[in-house]
């Protein structure tokens, strides 16, 4: 089922580069990676959502105009991206919160990745994640979720209004 959403998501994402085009696409997705880095003790967290659905999301947070292609204004887009996702993402490990630490965000052709870290993290057994990220803006929204740990991938799909996943390691 992965598979199938991650082939559906690149050929959107090649339609809109293609085009050259910000259009409407068929699927609302965003995928978040979270990996346990042992060496350093963090949380790795990478979020990945299309650009134009997180502007929109964006814009109704801050209820202004927000374009993450203007360069002049990454500081301030930085700063909407790390409050949206610290809303919308939410982590627990080995039952007690989880504080995101923002590292950065760049744009991919028509998405734009965040990254975040956890600190301190020297092992971890269970991740308990609620990710609505873009539920507010669409009802038709799909999150993908990939956890590593020790080298053992595990993945689930939220589909709104469903942001609740557990994983045990």
């Amino acid at each position: 089922m992965v598979t199938t959403l991650y082939k559906w998501f690149s050929l959107a994402l090649l339609g809109v580069f293609l085009t050259g085009a910000a259009r409407p696409h068929p699927l609302y997705i965003s995928v978040t990676e979270l990996k346990h880095n042992p060496k350093d003790k963090i949380l790795e967290v990478s979020c990945k959502m299309f650009t134009n659905d997180l502007e929109t999301a964006l814009e109704k947070m801050a209820k202004t105009h927000v374009d993450l292609s203007a360069a002049k204004d990454k500081a301030a887009s930085d700063k909407l991206i790390e409050e949206y996702v610290e809303r919308h993402l939410r982590l627990r490990l080995d039952g007690k919160p989880a504080v995101l630490h923002f590292v950065g965000s760049e744009k991919e052709n028509d998405g734009t990745w965040s990254y975040f870290q956890v600190n301190d993290v020297p092992a971890v057994k269970r991740i308990d994640v609620v990710n609505d990220l873009l539920y507010d803006s669409f009802n038709q929204q799909i999150g993908i979720v990939h956890v590593t740990v020790g080298g053992q991938r595990k993945s689930t799909r939220l589909d709104y209004p469903d942001a609740n996943a557990s994983f045990e390691f």
